[in-house]
């Protein structure tokens, strides 16, 4: 195995952070780099203080669970929390952004995107294009093919 492209390190510490979240029904992770340092992480879950849907259920509307705040809107409050810039910088998220959290990211001056499953809402991309914001999916390494025996 060789070693990782920055875009893959960094992917893989939002998949760790992920590790945390507290609503079962999605597991996300998002970590805000800008010149190949990390200033922020964020996963879903509940309200500081309050109760996680791992130990009391889920908060349903329209078939979405509201208890939690997304991974990318922790990531950044936490780096407006601690006094973090973030414009200009990369988030890497193991999911594509819903809308609402891409608007926030727009709004955050974070200039590319970088996630690993997409999930839900196409309006990103035409949105994203316009606003000069770089989408990238980044795909799961392809496992390395193992050589049929022969008959």
């Amino acid at each position: 195995m060789g070693r990782a492209s920055w875009d893959e390190y960094f992917m893989a510490i939002a998949t760790q952070v992920a590790t945390r979240a507290t609503c079962d029904r999605k597991h996300v992770g998002a970590v805000i780099v800008r010149d190949r340092t990390i200033l922020s992480t964020g996963y879903n879950g509940s309200i500081r203080g309050r109760a996680h849907c791992d130990e009391v259920g889920h908060m349903m509307e329209a078939g979405h669970c509201v208890r939690t705040i997304h991974a990318e809107a922790n990531a950044i409050i936490q780096a407006a929390k601690n006094g973090v810039a973030i414009e200009g910088a990369d988030i890497y998220i193991t999911a594509s952004p819903c809308w609402q959290c891409f608007k926030m990211i727009a709004n955050a001056g974070i200039e590319r995107i970088i996630f690993g499953e997409f999930y839900r809402d196409e309006r990103i991309y035409e949105v994203a294009s316009a606003l000069n914001i770089e989408l990238l999916q980044l795909s799961p390494e392809e496992p390395e093919s193992v050589a049929e025996p022969a008959e």
